[in-house]
């Protein structure tokens, strides 16, 4: 019998695991579990683009000469990138099939928006025909052009998603500016929150995404391979 949506959702922060290993576990929970998880981390450099990316054009370097891996998945959109500094989230979730990928994009967005609202962001909004989450998209200066500060490409079936969303924090920008056309989008720039000029650790955004505040306890857990150990942490006011 299948898990109604409104089921409770498990969030969980996974440190950093690499691409492959995350990639595992989340198309495990997938196609063979049945909650709803909402997955947080950070990968060791990696690009990983969709089938309908065009590589010859939005694919830089030689990805192993900038210390990357390259892999392909089942998700929508062109190549991306995630690296240390950048927080990458699976959620994997059973929706309705009526609402689509399109509206399952607009609820990962709207969960980002209110995070970095709350991070010191007000200007956080969405873009006509781009997915993801952008910044100054309606400025009253024209010559303030909109910032890409969150990617998100996801896959859903049968009522079930997978992917996510890849969110900026204090992420070597090189590998996004010169070493790919990230999203295959090359005429919008992309920023982080470093670069906006907000001083938060990856605690502070993974704590602002879950929407828990200090002196709550969290689970945390620790991926080896795939092995985990998962221990309570008590969360610390921001100085």
């Amino acid at each position: 019998m299948p898990v109604p949506a409104s089921a409770p959702l498990r969030v969980r922060w996974l440190g950093r695991v690499a691409y492959r290993e995350a990639l595992a576990v989340q198309t495990a929970l997938f196609e063979h579990g049945r909650d709803q998880h909402l997955l947080l981390l950070e990968h060791p450099h990696v690009f990983t683009y969709g089938a309908r990316s065009d590589l010859a054009h939005n694919l830089k370097c030689e990805p192993a000469a900038v210390g990357a891996e390259l892999v392909a998945v089942k998700r929508g959109g062109d190549i991306t990138y995630h690296g240390p500094g950048q927080l990458v989230g699976y959620p994997i979730l059973n929706i309705d099939n009526r609402l689509g990928a399109a509206d399952h994009v607009c609820g990962v967005e709207g969960l980002l928006i209110d995070a970095l609202r709350e991070l010191g962001l007000p200007n956080a909004g969405r873009l006509t025909g781009f997915a993801g989450v952008w910044l100054d998209v309606d400025h009253a200066d024209p010559a303030v052009v909109p910032r890409k500060i969150a990617a998100i490409g996801v896959r859903l079936k049968d009522g079930r998603t997978m992917h996510g969303f890849a969110l900026n924090v204090s992420t070597d920008m090189t590998y996004l500016r010169e070493h790919i056309v990230p999203c295959g989008i090359g005429d919008r720039p992309v920023t982080s929150l470093a670069e906006e000029g907000i001083d938060a650790s990856m605690a502070d955004v993974v704590v602002a995404v879950r929407g828990r505040k200090a002196g709550d306890t969290v689970k945390v857990t620790v991926w080896r391979g795939l092995h985990s150990h998962t221990f309570n942490v008590t969360l610390q006011p921001r100085d």
